[in-house]
């Protein structure tokens, strides 16, 4: 550490200060988050990066080539198998519901690394949309921990039983288009969420399962947030470059999304969360033809 004598001046010992302190480059923690293999590792660096966030010291230089989204790398211990291999969720038994808490810790998970992607693969926006994804990664992974922490009470952990690549196949089809990421991640993948959460919070209620209503709560509402961070992007981008927001939702998800998003449709959460009536119209129309 340098010293400095009494007659050092204040100006000199404030710049020699901020010479001393590294700050913390936020692509190159979204590259270990998205390439390295190690669990804990990718909890702990958004955890860090949050905290670097609120005091101020990140970087958004972006020196490095960005890595083929095809490349990202799983848990080590995650197994990924079809969706018709999932084991059943039924949550009148103790393996019932600690499949259906692992299914729900592996979309929190996946949703850590839709956030570390969009902040990666994106490079030259405002800070501001860095910092709003940095936001969504941190609160993505607390929800991924309080998940942990149920499936750890029925004797499990993450990736003792087999998951499904479905998010992340969406993000290798938006990976060169944020308006398309936008359109279908938050707007169609994460949005779902807010449809069927509060049906899952009234079983999990009716069951007697307080600890998990109170976390599907918890997350629940902060999707809501975290739609509405993507409603909010695409709207301004797609400003800023002429486009007709409702009409360009409406065809990129017919060019990226896997079919049509189902319904029903929770109109209320997705009005707050920034959609337009006529999103929710044509929705609605497209999900009954």
């Amino acid at each position: 550490m340098i010293k400095f004598s009494n007659s050092s001046s204040p100006k000199l010992t404030k710049r020699v200060t901020r010479l001393r302190i590294k700050r913390t480059n936020i692509f190159t923690v979204a590259e270990s988050c998205l390439y390295a293999t190690e669990l804990d590792e990718k909890l702990s660096l958004t955890a860090r990066a949050w905290q670097d966030k609120l005091a101020h010291e990140l970087d958004f230089s972006a020196a490095e080539p960005v890595r083929p989204a095809a490349e990202a790398r799983f848990p080590s211990a995650l197994r990924l198998s079809p969706p018709r291999a999932m084991p059943r969720r039924g949550l009148h038994t103790q393996a019932g519901r600690a499949a259906f808490f692992h299914a729900l810790a592996h979309i929190e998970m996946m949703a850590v690394y839709l956030a570390w992607d969009i902040i990666y693969r994106f490079r030259g926006l405002p800070q501001a949309f860095y910092l709003d994804w940095l936001q969504v990664a941190a609160e993505e992974a607390e929800h991924f921990c309080l998940l942990r922490g149920l499936l750890r009470e029925c004797g499990m952990d993450y990736g003792d039983l087999p998951a499904h690549p479905g998010l992340w196949e969406h993000a290798l089809g938006t990976a060169d288009d944020v308006l398309a990421r936008l359109a279908v991640i938050p707007r169609c993948m994460e949005a779902r969420g807010l449809d069927v959460t509060p049906a899952m919070i009234e079983k999990l209620n009716e069951s007697g399962d307080d600890a998990g209503v109170k976390v599907l709560t918890r997350i629940y509402q902060d999707e809501i947030g975290h739609v509405r961070i993507g409603s909010y992007w695409f709207l301004l981008f797609c400003r800023r470059q002429g486009l007709r927001p409702e009409q360009h939702y409406t065809a990129l998800v017919l060019d990226h999304f896997k079919g049509i998003p189902k319904g029903p449709f929770n109109r209320e959460a997705r009005i707050i969360a920034g959609f337009s009536e006529f999103e929710l119209n044509w929705l609605e129309t497209s999900a009954h033809e």
